[in-house]
């Protein structure tokens, strides 16, 4: 498994195992196997679990990574990141930062450990000027006044090795935290093939996903970027295997990744094999989430990531495919 540097906070293998898969939040799977994924992931050279209370019921992700995660020494524990939400639509803002602190230590308690590597925000942030509350998001001033105060305190306790951004946030937000005097351990961007936000879009037609531009804006800033959504929630993959409203973006998506799809046919090649080869393929992306629930779907990716980098004609090829989507 090769590594990438991480910035603050040292290397990190190429490949990130997430919390969804082994979570069940993207399809079906079971105690025992997602303990079995989390152990052969770190078997295969993976050195960092993306966790987050909301993966899962009854915060399943993280007790699946402290169950796994039971008896090994130090030495062998990978880099951990669990993340938090403060919805202003749910909370008044002087009472985030004991939200922050309540969630974090259900975390430690979860995973059986004392610090988290990194601790990101999980809502959605809103620009400077925008007072209209959505659900799950963040106001600027709530995250300048309240959050990050809160981050930098548990860092400074040692309850958190650092803090960082889940950037699907509304972009001239993401890009105004990137910019500022404290910059982000690190960010999470979505990076796929054909550029697609879901699901994870929540602001209509008031602006549009800019998400090339918040990863070079991270490069810029020396800010190490977490790639997610590497098969777009399953429209980039052979089939969605998990029930979905028709009317899911997924499924739009979907259709529209029909080409992507006879692509990998004439590669030889799975479409969510050559999904991550393309993630991984990114310029300035430390490491590419998984969202694996099982151990077949683990060594798919695991296959695609010892192919190493796309070929200049498979690259172009993509790009084709994604300037005509």
């Amino acid at each position: 498994m090769r590594t990438r540097d991480f910035g603050r906070l040292g290397a990190v293998s190429a490949l990130t195992l997430g919390g969804g898969g082994i979570g069940g939040v993207w399809g079906a799977t079971d105690r025992a196997e997602a303990v079995a994924t989390v152990h052969g992931a770190l078997e295969a050279g993976v050195t960092m679990l993306d966790l987050a209370p909301s993966y899962g019921p009854d915060h399943e992700a993280e007790r699946v990574a402290g169950e796994a995660l039971a008896g090994l020494s130090s030495a062998e524990h990978p880099l951990i990141t669990t993340k938090v939400e403060a919805p202003d639509d749910e909370i008044a803002p002087h009472d985030v930062p004991a939200r922050i602190r309540e969630s974090l230590a259900g975390s430690l308690q979860r995973l059986g450990r004392e610090q988290v590597d990194l601790l990101l925000l999980h809502s959605q942030l809103r620009p400077p000027g925008d007072a209209a509350r959505a659900p799950r998001t963040a106001g600027w001033s709530v995250f300048q006044e309240q959050v990050l105060p809160t981050f930098l305190a548990l860092r400074e306790e040692g309850l958190i090795r650092d803090w960082g951004l889940t950037g699907v946030g509304h972009p001239a937000a993401v890009l105004e935290a990137l910019a500022g005097e404290e910059t982000p351990g690190a960010v999470q961007v979505v990076v796929n093939a054909l550029d697609l936000s879901g699901d994870m879009w929540i602001f209509g037609e008031q602006a549009t996903p800019r998400n090339g531009e918040i990863l070079a804006s991270a490069r810029r800033a020396g800010v190490p970027v977490i790639g997610i959504r590497a098969v777009a929630a399953g429209a980039l993959t052979g089939g969605i295997d998990r029930a979905v409203d028709p009317g899911h973006p997924v499924v739009a998506e979907y259709e529209r990744a029909a080409g992507f799809r006879e692509l990998a046919a004439e590669l030889g090649e799975s479409p969510a094999a050559l999904a991550h080869r393309c993630a991984l393929d990114v310029d300035g992306v430390a490491t590419v989430v998984l969202g694996v629930k099982n151990r077949e779907e683990l060594e798919e990716c695991l296959d695609a990531e010892r192919r190493g980098p796309l070929s200049g004609e498979e690259r172009r090829a993509v790009a084709a495919l994604r300037a005509g989507r």
